[in-house]
């Protein structure tokens, strides 16, 4: 077995080649896009089948309505494009499933403030469905747990003392230095070409800036950056500052 490990591990990664649209990033994923698509919209179906939606016509009009936008900006006639606003006002967030479907909760409106800060949000989340982030994930997990195996597999000989550790070293290691950072950096791309999403729907891209800052003002304690998801707000701040300049030339209302 320890002979076959390796080429599939190599094969796996030249098979998974793909690149991000904006930034030009190439990344590994072995997800289909059919099968990302029917994950989504099953996960999208559980969500909505659990949640409330608002009764807020007008707020309800507002999500849609940037949501039109940000697609038409997106170019993506294949995505089943939804948006929906659900009445949870203890929740700030939203996201974008693979295939286009997004829900705002209304617990992050007080935050956005605006239409335009309200695209930050949506802009960002239809960044991530775009650039095939959770596919990317997923097969970056699965990258992981091959490597894992192949390590397995070479310690076969070893006392099972030492091949716990070896694991429990692999897995600390894996997570801290392989996965959090993977995410983080999805992250960041995706306020990247959210941005550039953004000014593309006519969305002016500099109130990305004070969106970030009011989240970091109201945020609680948070862990260190290198055990989070996410990137810090300071830093997260400080690199869409450096990224207005090229979004702004897509913003024709300047």
């Amino acid at each position: 077995m320890k002979n076959y490990i390796y080429p599939l591990l190599f094969a796996a990664v030249l098979a998974g080649c793909a690149t991000v649209p904006y930034t030009n990033r190439h990344q590994f994923n072995i997800i289909s896009g059919a099968e990302e698509d029917k994950m989504g919209l099953q996960a999208y179906q559980e969500t909505l089948s659990k949640a409330k939606l608002s009764t807020d016509a007008q707020a309800t009009a507002m999500v849609v309505r940037i949501g039109q936008r940000i697609a038409a900006a997106a170019e993506r006639s294949d995505f089943d494009w939804q948006f929906k606003l659900i009445d949870d006002p203890k929740m700030v967030n939203a996201f974008c499933l693979p295939g286009g479907r997004v829900a705002v909760y209304t617990g992050i409106l007080p935050v956005t403030e605006s239409e335009e800060g309200l695209a930050v949000v949506m802009s960002h989340e239809v960044a991530h469905a775009l650039a095939h982030h959770g596919a990317e994930r997923m097969s970056q997990g699965e990258l992981v747990n091959l490597g894992g195996a192949a390590l397995q597999v070479g310690m076969a000989n070893k006392d099972p003392a030492a091949q716990q550790k070896v694991m429990s070293a692999f897995g600390l290691g894996a997570s801290v230095g392989v996965l959090l950072p993977f995410s983080r950096s999805h992250e960041a791309e995706a306020d990247h070409i959210g941005l550039i999403l953004m000014a593309k729907a006519g969305y002016d891209p500099r109130a990305a800036v004070p969106f970030w800052q009011r989240m970091e003002a109201g945020g609680g304690k948070k862990p260190p950056e290198f055990l989070s998801t996410h990137p810090s707000d300071a830093a997260r701040i400080k690199k869409i500052q450096a990224e207005l300049p090229e979004a702004l030339k897509y913003y024709k209302g300047r």
